[in-house]
């Protein structure tokens, strides 16, 4: 399968603002594209591009007084099938993790796994070890929040979520990441595109969308505690500890958003 995907953002600026951008489709995607996520942006300025820390492409510009536009349009080639999770993936003992995945198991800014850690082991203790555990707390988070975009609030964090019981996706994500970690299983947060294709219509208006992935059997595996099902077209922007680490757009002075566009659209051939 084919899929047209992208966004445009748009910006009021009343002055010169610096801002980093985080758009670009992961390089364990890149391979997929047809061609470049290039971003663009009207009118044009100067775009430098780095790996963070993490290996998220970022592209840092300033933009000028004004309206500003920015954003990337590719086309990449996906399976075209639902997501099949590994049932059989172990969970491993903490002393045998690889020390790469061990920063994914600390509290973070919107992770307070400490903090929750208690409920963790009251509510999924009981779980059996590995993937059926994760699962069981994706269905815990996908039935104890509301999904509400009019009550979002980009400050929230994950024990807010669990107290407030409301929030958008992610609110589940970072509520079941940090209910992973406190379970000794290393989780990262992850943003990007997720279809609507091969769902019931009528489809809602396109947006990003954040999940997880845990690290299971010797790799890392997608969970979804929003929609809590498999999904075609999953594609990943960037992973962290949480969203901290990965906004969409970081900006260093005032702006307002005057523009939001995302697509994710089957190309019919």
């Amino acid at each position: 399968m084919r899929i047209h995907i992208g966004c445009e953002m748009s910006f009021d600026f009343p002055q010169e603002t610096p801002l980093i951008a985080m758009l670009n489709v992961h390089y364990s995607r890149a391979s997929d594209l047809e061609r470049p996520d290039f971003l663009t942006s009207n009118p044009p300025v100067p775009i430098e591009s780095y790996r963070d820390s993490f290996g998220n492409w970022c592209n840092r510009l300033v933009a000028p007084p004004g309206r500003f536009t920015f954003g990337t349009d590719a086309v990449i080639r996906d399976p075209g099938t639902f997501e099949m999770g590994d049932l059989m993936a172990w969970q491993h003992e903490v002393r045998d993790l690889p020390s790469d995945t061990l920063l994914f198991l600390l509290p973070s800014r919107y992770c307070e796994s400490d903090v929750l850690a208690n409920e963790a082991w009251r509510l999924f203790g009981h779980t059996p070890l590995g993937v059926r555990r994760v699962q069981a707390v994706c269905d815990f988070v996908h039935n104890h929040i509301v999904f509400n975009y009019g009550n979002a609030r980009p400050t929230r964090t994950a024990a807010e979520a669990y107290r407030e019981q409301s929030g958008v996706c992610r609110d589940f994500a970072h509520l079941a990441v940090a209910f992973c970690r406190a379970l000794n299983i290393p989780t990262r947060y992850c943003t990007g595109y997720i279809s609507d294709i091969g769902t019931p219509k009528p489809w809602s208006s396109m947006d990003f969308a954040a999940w997880m992935e845990v690290y299971l059997g010797g790799r890392w595996h997608a969970f979804d505690p929003r929609n809590n099902a498999p999904r075609i077209g999953r594609i990943v922007i960037a992973s962290g500890r949480d969203a901290a680490d990965v906004p969409l757009t970081h900006i260093f002075g005032p702006g307002t958003l005057a523009g939001f566009k995302v697509w994710t659209d089957e190309v019919v051939e």
